[in-house]
């Protein structure tokens, strides 16, 4: 992540131009940035994945705060700003799934809905996040290693 940073910063600075990872570098009325993440594992993308599917997010529901505090760098104080439950972003007090839902914590895709397997997006951490803890803690989670 640190490599990533210094060198698309390096870039901009040829160009005369900032970047900013910030998930909402400016404030206002707007949904900010994201770093939405897939998720599958084999038997969710095998035939009747949607029930694997399914108990990953039930898992998921009931560790909202370790989640949050795993998505980005500042315990979730960087996100606070960003899931506001407006501008197709769930609330970061509040945990939610659904079906083709922008403004959930969870969204399974429509299409992966109608085939009954696939994969499910969470779309909470933030664009400055460690993409790295954001896999370890969805894995803890979704495989119970915690």
């Amino acid at each position: 992540k640190q490599w990533y940073q210094r060198r698309v910063r390096g870039v901009a600075e040829e160009f005369g131009i900032s970047v900013s990872l910030d998930p909402k570098p400016v404030p206002g009325e707007w949904n900010g940035a994201g770093c939405h993440t897939n998720i599958s594992t084999l038997k969710m993308r095998e035939e009747g994945g949607m029930e694997h599917i399914m108990a990953a997010i039930e898992k998921m529901s009931g560790k909202q705060r370790e989640h949050i505090a795993e998505y980005d760098p500042n315990q979730g104080r960087d996100n606070s700003r960003r899931l506001t439950g407006r501008h197709e972003t769930a609330s970061i007090e509040t945990f939610s799934h659904g079906v083709a839902n922008r403004g959930a914590s969870i969204r399974i895709p429509r299409q992966c809905a109608h085939d009954g397997k696939g994969y499910f997006e969470d779309r909470r951490p933030a664009s400055n996040c460690d993409p790295y803890s954001v896999t370890s803690r969805i894995m803890k989670t979704i495989c119970a290693l915690d």
